[in-house]
């Protein structure tokens, strides 16, 4: 089974991170941003991925360093869960409608870290996660998981509707890049990555 446990320490965060990515879409997440953990469910969810955060920091200053750092926990986590790529399907993608909101994602695990993010929010802030951290997750996810993601809003009006088409969207593409459909690595080149 593809899992790791990543524990994660700064002068501003403590995080734990514990994913199986051949799961259920088990969680159990708390990060003391309420709606933050909402958006973590989805994405494990309906990626079907176990997961478990704890997160704990300085909430007091604001939510950017749990926000990012849980990114940074979590792209660790994947990169080191997948190993040497061997037998990953590498692509995925996904539109995903939520009402008004309309959302794109397309992944490659290339190895080579990028982050496309074509989203504006009309509203700051949703709960007290403030909606520009949301591309701060993403960045750090991507640049420790070696993963390219774009994620393009193409429609949409409501804050809530658009975050959580986002997330549930980021996991099913990544569930069909990471499942197996082979042996070998997926790559002419005979290695994903350097």
């Amino acid at each position: 089974m593809r899992k790791k446990l990543i524990k994660r320490k700064t002068l501003e965060t403590e995080i734990v991170v514990d994913l199986a990515i051949d799961g259920t879409g088990s969680v159990k997440i708390q990060t003391g941003v309420g709606f933050f953990d909402h958006l973590l469910e989805l994405f494990a969810f309906h990626g079907k991925f176990n997961l478990r955060i704890e997160a704990k920091g300085d909430l007091v200053v604001d939510d950017h360093h749990i926000v990012e750092d849980v990114g940074i926990a979590l792209g660790k986590a994947f990169k080191e869960s997948l190993g040497d790529k061997k037998g990953v399907s590498r692509y995925g993608y996904f539109i995903l409608p939520m009402d008004e909101a309309l959302v794109r994602v397309v992944v490659d695990i290339s190895g080579r870290p990028y982050l496309g993010y074509n989203v504006a929010f009309p509203r700051e802030k949703i709960g007290e996660l403030a909606t520009e951290n949301i591309e701060e997750f993403f960045a750090g996810f991507v640049r420790e998981s070696d993963m390219t993601l774009h994620i393009d809003l193409l429609k949409g009006k409501n804050s809530h509707h658009i975050a959580e088409a986002i997330f549930k969207c980021s996991g099913i593409a990544i569930r069909q890049a990471v499942t197996t459909s082979g042996e070998g690595v997926p790559s002419t080149k005979g290695r994903i990555g350097g």
